[in-house]
């Protein structure tokens, strides 16, 4: 029984895990043409005292930003150049994939064990 309970806490911090990094990857997105806007990366962690995954602190991404050529932008320098952002909506959208896939195979081992244990507690009843 204990193990059934565990499998729940297991499968339902890795959906807390994806969920927070599906809401970095859309903050990300809706900055893509934020001007010097870094993009946010995720990190997973055990937590040694459960066993289970958390999402780490949020790093920014530190690859250089694009040069955007708009001499009529307010932000431009001399060059007519100014700092956009580092975001790649490609990246963005396939780690947008991976985290729903991975939620998804959460959320179905959650949903097993929880029928298991039903089942469980169904033929303690009888």
């Amino acid at each position: 029984m204990a193990d059934l309970i565990t499998s729940l806490s297991y499968s339902a911090s890795g959906m807390e895990a994806q969920a927070a990094r599906l809401r970095h990857v859309s903050e990300n997105i809706s900055n893509v043409d934020t001007p010097g806007y870094h993009r946010k990366l995720v990190s997973f962690q055990e937590n040694i005292d459960s066993g289970t995954v958390e999402a780490g602190p949020v790093k920014l991404d530190k690859s250089p930003l694009d040069r955007v050529y708009d001499p009529g932008n307010p932000l431009s320098d001399a060059s007519g150049h100014y700092d956009g952002s580092n975001v790649d909506l490609v990246v963005e959208v396939a780690d947008a994939r991976e985290a729903q896939r991975s939620y998804e195979a959460n959320l179905k081992i959650f949903d097993q064990a929880r029928s298991m244990t039903q089942s469980l507690f169904d033929l303690l009843r009888r």
